[in-house]
């Protein structure tokens, strides 16, 4: 089948070679052999004018081209598939699939090992491509295409469908010998004194922490700024600053005896509540539907496990 000259049967050869990166491994996708796998492979570097794929010591990589090329390509499929009333088989417990993510180093801290551990338990061979989740990924509208989903807060304007995963409430981390903790508390005029380490994910974004300083008309004295919440333990430790940051994380620093110590905030609770993004057409791929059954799975997990 042609369309304006291009041949739509190279599409699927054409998203799986940039998928894997791989002539062998995506002619084993698609049960075709190599020289077939090559023979489409030089076709389509005719259409494109590009190698598409580069060696790179003893495999490949993409060119800056079919870098570009790859979600544009997995969305159009996604969409002919739809179309058609297409879908691809999918075998998770035989699957080789890379799922590509994007999440904060917080959300990495909170999911890696209950995630890891639900995929495995199912589809053993499943791999995941974790990137952080950059400051415009509320404004491209190319992320959704980049990544099969993303991890992030609710509520801030993050492209796609969304679901709940968890919520989290903030509290007060401080170096165990601040000298303004009395009995393991600090009082509202102490975090009007003290130095703040705080977060930042971008101009613009405001923090739960930061709307409830605002509402109790605290102007923080902001000593410290560093890129999202993961580094915030360590930057505080030895220092009299303290920094606000999710019970979650802070529970993974926190230990008796330790450096830093974990303060409940004297103020009404402030809530992060974190989910997954994903582009609607991506219900339409067996695959993807496995993927958000797993993703509502960890969901239930960590509702129970911080209930």
């Amino acid at each position: 089948m042609a369309l304006g000259g291009t041949d739509l049967n190279l599409l699927l050869p054409l998203k799986v070679l940039l998928e894997e990166g791989n002539v062998t491994r995506a002619g084993q996708r698609l049960e075709l052999s190599q020289p077939a796998m090559s023979a489409a492979l030089a076709r389509l570097r005719r259409r494109f004018d590009d190698e598409l794929l580069v060696r790179a010591g003893r495999d490949y990589e993409l060119t800056p081209l079919a870098r570009e090329l790859l979600p544009e390509v997995q969305h159009a499929v996604r969409l002919l598939a739809r179309a058609l009333e297409l879908e691809d088989d999918f075998d998770p417990s035989t699957s080789e699939r890379t799922f590509r993510m994007a999440m904060s180093d917080y959300a990495i801290a909170v999911v890696h090992e209950p995630l890891v551990r639900l995929l495995g338990a199912s589809a053993p061979g499943v791999r995941l491509a974790i990137e952080n989740l950059g400051p415009d990924a509320r404004s491209s509208d190319r992320v959704l295409l980049e990544h099969d989903a993303l991890i992030a807060p609710l509520g801030f304007g993050f492209p796609g469908d969304s679901k709940p995963l968890w919520r989290d409430r903030m509290v007060i981390l401080a170096a165990r010998d601040n000298p303004r903790l009395v009995d393991g508390r600090l009082t509202l005029e102490d975090l009007a004194e003290l130095g703040h380490a705080v977060s930042s994910f971008g101009p613009g974004i405001l923090t739960p922490a930061d709307r409830a300083f605002g509402e109790l008309g605290i102007d923080r004295r902001i000593a410290l700024q560093v890129k999202e919440f993961l580094p915030l333990p360590f930057v505080i430790e030895g220092t009299d600053l303290v920094a606000v940051v999710p019970e979650r994380q802070a529970r993974i620093h926190v230990r008796k005896g330790g450096p830093v110590v974990m303060v409940e905030p004297p103020f009404d609770e402030v809530v992060l509540a974190e989910g997954y993004w994903y582009a609607h057409d991506r219900l339409s791929d067996p695959a993807h539907r496995w993927l958000f059954a797993r993703l509502d799975e960890l969901a239930d997990e960590l509702a129970a496990d911080h209930g």
